[in-house]
């Protein structure tokens, strides 16, 4: 399942968010999207996980989780 992560903090890294969410389970792939003319964070990244149920358990476990002093939101993303 494919997971949106969003209002990261910009210092955050494709890394920590890798993982914070492979405490939950197994992460297939962890996408940080980065501004092409900068190379900085946009805030935003994708996380995909296999089993069902450790994606549904992140999502919830991590909804509105502190992260380096933003609180981030995930959800299931839109395919």
């Amino acid at each position: 399942m494919k997971l949106l992560v969003r209002n990261l903090a910009r210092t955050v890294t494709e890394q920590e968010i890798y993982s914070l969410f492979s405490e939950y389970g197994t992460v297939a792939q962890c996408d940080l999207v980065l501004d092409k003319e900068t190379g900085l964070s946009k805030g935003f990244a994708f996380v995909e996980m296999p089993d069902a149920a450790e994606a549904k358990k992140a999502c919830h476990e991590l909804q509105h989780k502190n992260i380096a002093k933003s609180k981030i939101r995930v959800k299931f993303a839109q395919n």
